[in-house]
């Protein structure tokens, strides 16, 4: 049972789902956490009564599993939208290449924004602290404990809806600029109504888009900080709503 929900939240946990990492060393990884955690683990109430309950109980871990990664990938979600806008405010939406991270084409500022995220997470031991937490998960949301609740759906949405602000938040400036650079030439179109704005408003907008980007990463990345620094605390908390208490 540790074994499943260890390797359902490995499997989009972020970093260790990537394309890159094989499924053998992944499902490696989850039996090793198992092996390491379970028996410190209090005696669980296993399902044996029944094959049917013994597979609702591993669907139950499964998707427990599931959940926390899920609410672990949350910021990489979030910056997936952010290099969107980016892309979108500096001309960049049509050169996409596969994204490392994921397995979906992402531009090139949601690559280098996720490969930042990435990097900080593994420096800063956070993944250490995450997987952490989730070993205390065991302590609030024993095996076969989970219970859906009204309470739940309720911080999920309230999660996602930060995905946004977040993502908004971090792009921020380059909207400020996409902003100006639009207003510039509209008044210039006004005043040479020879000139083709549209056209000519491309090379503006690029170099000046990725000069205030480069300059705007150390505010993306305390962003990413002040995110990632919830994390644990966001997995103990989805599961003390999972167990209803």
């Amino acid at each position: 049972m540790v074994f499943l929900r260890a390797s359902a939240m490995l499997s989009i946990f972020p970093v260790f789902s990537t394309m890159h990492m094989p499924v053998q060393l992944r499902i490696a990884l989850g039996a090793l956490l198992a092996y390491l955690i379970a028996p410190g683990l209090p005696p669980a109430a296993v399902a044996t009564g029944s094959l049917f309950a013994l597979v609702m109980q591993m669907l139950m871990e499964i998707a427990t599993g599931l959940l926390l990664g899920f609410v672990g990938r949350m910021l990489f979600y979030a910056l997936d939208a952010a290099g969107a806008i980016i892309s979108a405010e500096i001309g960049l939406t049509l050169p996409t290449v596969m994204n490392p991270m994921g397995e979906a084409s992402a531009s090139a500022p949601g690559i280098i924004l996720n490969y930042l995220a990435a990097l900080l997470w593994l420096s800063l031991d956070f993944h250490h602290w995450m997987l952490a937490s989730w070993q205390q998960t065991y302590q609030i949301l024993p095996i076969g404990g989970a219970h859906l609740q009204t309470s739940l759906l309720n911080d999920l949405i309230a999660r996602s809806s930060q995905l946004l602000v977040v993502s908004v938040l971090m792009t921020a400036p380059l909207i400020a600029v996409s902003f100006v650079i639009s207003l510039v030439f509209a008044v210039l179109g006004r005043a040479v109504p020879q000139m083709n704005v549209f056209s000519e408003s491309f090379a503006v907008r690029i170099l000046a888009g990725l000069t205030v980007f480069g300059l705007s990463l150390q505010l993306m990345a305390q962003h990413m900080l002040n995110y990632l620094r919830r994390l644990p605390d966001d997995l103990l908390r989805v599961a003390q709503l999972l167990s209803g208490s």
